[in-house]
Formats: structure tokens, sequence, C-alpha cells
């Protein structure tokens, strides 16, 4: 269950930076290029940052499922 909020919240941020990205190079077609680059490191940085939350809700939930099976 917690695997399943902490994937939640990264789709989530991964879903607003692309709406920011996307609002921003329509405001600013100059810059589009720029901007989606932006947009993708925003988005990468997202991933990752979401790879240890990820790996602890993991082993917590395993964890709890041992604790229970007991």
């Amino acid at each position: 269950m917690r695997v399943r909020t902490e994937l939640f919240y990264i789709a989530l941020g991964l879903f607003a930076a692309f709406d920011l990205t996307w609002l921003a190079a329509w405001a600013y077609p100059l810059a589009r290029t720029e901007i989606f680059w932006c947009g993708a490191g925003a988005m990468l940085a997202t991933v990752a940052m979401g790879i240890g939350p990820v790996h602890r809700a993991r082993i917590a939930d395993r964890m709890a499922r041992r604790h229970s099976e007991q």
C-alpha cells in the first residue's frame, strides 16, 4: 500500500511538471526548446528523488506483511 502511495505522488509530480512546462512553453514560445529541456530535467529529478522513498516503502510493506503472517 505504501508503494502505491509513493508511485501516486511521483505520477502527480510528473503531471504537474508536464503541465507547467507546457504552459510555460505556450506563454513564451521563443524559448520553447529551453523550457522543454528544463521541464525534462524537472521530470527526471522527480523520478530520481522518488526512487529512495519507493524503496523504503517497499521494505516497510514487506516487513508489515511478514509481521501480519506470524
